[in-house]
């Protein structure tokens, strides 16, 4: 969500798409980050969402787990925060802007074949809502739609992430990606058409109403760090949006995949450069999560407070 989308130059319904599916859809896929992010933040709330630690050729790391949403109560960032990327060499996203719009299409087909009469009269109306072209839409992956969709309301770009990222430049800090656009936005196409259009189908039968309520009752919970009311909110939303075994191939893809690549990536960097990682929250939690990833790779980690 860069308040300045860099590297995009498609114009028309192309340039569209690509901006609100990049503002909608990077570090965190709305719709089912929501569900990682509620089971997850149990651990984090209790250990902490900023980090800081030194590699062994004493370069200093933050890690700032991260929530999508353009809400002033996550955007009014601490005095600590600017301080640790002020002082850093380098700002770490999970990924940067995409510049095809193929990047999120179905290579073949469209939704028109693929879908009923009214789920198609459906995504017509979310489309519309998030400001989307229907053709656009009818092309667009359905897990990846399915993320846009579940949004309770057409992001701005003045997200939490994409602000850090914009003051991080106005810092003249080096800005990179732990993975390319087209990795990013492919994480889920090992999943089967078919698992797709489950993920849509959950999507479509949800409210307006269930999204906003759902999307702050997270928000509020982000804020305060309550893992009891997390861990009840996790129950009651996954117990029965999507079939168990979906739900389990998901969060590997979306966590446990990722998660090793972005350890990777801040070791290597933190080699040479000081460093503000900022991600997903669910990314810093769990025993696959980047905190207990580099503890058990001999970093000692504190919380910032």
């Amino acid at each position: 969500m860069n308040i300045r989308l860099r590297g995009i130059t498609d114009t028309g319904n192309s340039m569209r798409i690509i901006r609100h599916t990049v503002l909608l859809c990077r570090l965190i896929f709305a719709t089912f980050i929501v569900l990682l992010l509620l089971s997850s933040l149990a651990y984090s709330a209790e250990s902490g969402l900023f980090w800081r630690t030194d590699s062994p050729a004493g370069k200093t790391i933050y890690l700032f787990g991260t929530i999508h949403a353009d809400d002033n109560r996550v955007t009014d960032f601490s005095p600590a925060v600017i301080n640790a990327l002020k002082s850093s060499d380098v700002f770490i996203m999970e990924t940067t802007s995409a510049n095809d719009s193929k990047t999120f299409t179905m290579q073949n087909g469209s939704l028109e074949s693929m879908l009923t009469a009214a789920e198609l009269e459906q995504v017509y109306a979310l489309a519309e809502f998030h400001v989307m072209h229907r053709s656009e839409a009818l092309r667009m992956k359905p897990w990846l739609l399915a993320s846009v969709f579940d949004s309770p309301k057409p992001l701005t770009p003045f997200a939490q992430d994409n602000l850090l990222m914009t003051q991080a430049e106005d810092f003249g800090k080096r800005v990179m990606g732990m993975e390319t656009a087209a990795a990013h936005f492919g994480v889920m196409d090992d999943l089967s058409l078919d698992e797709q259009l489950v993920m849509l189908r959950a999507v479509l039968k949800r409210t307006h109403e269930d999204k906003a309520r759902d999307f702050e009752m997270l928000l509020n919970a982000y804020l305060r760090g309550d893992a009891e009311k997390l861990a009840a909110l996790n129950s009651q939303i996954t117990g029965g949006m999507l079939p168990k075994a979906l739900w389990e191939k998901m969060r590997v893809k979306l966590l446990d995949e990722r998660n090793q690549l972005m350890v990777q990536c801040v070791i290597r960097e933190a080699e040479s450069n000081s460093l503000f990682v900022a991600v997903g929250a669910s990314h810093l939690a769990g025993e696959t999560g980047l905190v207990s990833s580099l503890i058990r790779a001999g970093y000692r980690l504190s919380p910032v407070k």
